[in-house]
């Protein structure tokens, strides 16, 4: 291109933006107001995320219901702001969102398990099952739990590991909650020799038990012949304690239960087998 289709060039550019300054200056206001309210949106959805969990603390509202509501307001406010970024920028939203109601429907048929952990998610919020800080059983996996989430459950194991469960896997098992009653029964299987005199074993278990005074005596303690084992006569021993003292109460009976076994000539037996052998005399 010679010198003068340079000239020419750059006159064009000149005149073109000249006479569409007025469209270019309000595409270019749209486009900062647009990131105005992008930017304003995400920070009040996080603000107003933060003041409704606050508010709901002030009310004593569980921890695991304000998360996931707070949650669920924030991921509204950013929804909103989007359309209205849209919008701006303009873009018809009503088929923006026509689009956008197709896409999910498409988007929910081949995403059914992750609607499914957030339909078990708003269930675990209603009914309440479990709760931050409450040691629960969830199938095979045990532990404090930390977070009840939009899709998932958050627990802390006893040897401080984090364990991400579905919430469609934890309404659909077995929730066993130990944190929700403030007592708790205490089992424990002994098993004693079958020379034992059974009354005198159930008086060594039962001063054991009464020396220990996290016991609860009042609501009664269970000490009976509880199977006549190949091995061992089992007594099974059912006590009551506070949800903290359960584990220690357990381990420190064990260990008083031996030692008193022990001073009292009363055989704790293992697993033996009688071999008879006959001779036979061949005809």
């Amino acid at each position: 291109m010679d010198e003068n289709g340079v000239v020419e060039t750059i006159d064009q550019a000149k005149s073109w933006f000249i006479n569409h300054q007025d469209l270019l200056i309000q595409y270019a206001v749209n486009i900062v107001s647009a990131l105005v309210i992008l930017f304003a949106g995400l920070i009040v959805a996080r603000w107003i995320s933060h003041i409704t969990n606050r508010l709901m603390s002030l009310r004593g509202i569980d921890k695991t219901v304000r998360d996931f509501l707070s949650a669920i307001v924030r991921y509204g406010i950013i929804a909103f702001t989007l359309i209205a970024v849209l919008s701006k920028l303009g873009v018809q939203t009503a088929s923006v969102i026509a689009v956008l109601g197709a896409a999910g429907l498409a988007i929910g048929l081949a995403l059914q398990g992750s609607l499914s952990n957030f339909a078990a998610g708003v269930l675990l919020v209603i009914f309440r099952p479990l709760r931050s800080g409450e040691y629960v059983i969830l199938g095979s996996v045990e532990g404090t739990v930390e977070h009840v989430q939009i899709f998932s459950t958050s627990l802390r194991t006893a040897d401080d590991r984090i364990v991400v469960i579905p919430n469609s896997k934890v309404i659909n098992d077995n929730i066993i909650n130990t944190s929700r009653e403030p007592n708790r029964r205490t089992q424990i299987m002994v098993g004693v020799a079958y020379n034992a005199d059974i009354d005198s074993v159930k008086k060594v278990l039962g001063d054991v038990i009464a020396a220990d005074e996290r016991i609860q005596q009042d609501k009664g303690v269970t000490i009976r012949l509880h199977e006549m084992a190949p091995s061992s006569l089992n007594f099974v021993v059912r006590v009551w304690t506070t949800n903290a003292d359960a584990w220690n109460v357990y381990w420190d009976l064990m260990e008083n239960f031996k030692k008193q076994l022990d001073a009292h000539n009363i055989g704790i037996p293992f697993p033996q087998m009688d071999v008879h052998l006959y001779q036979t005399q061949n005809g």
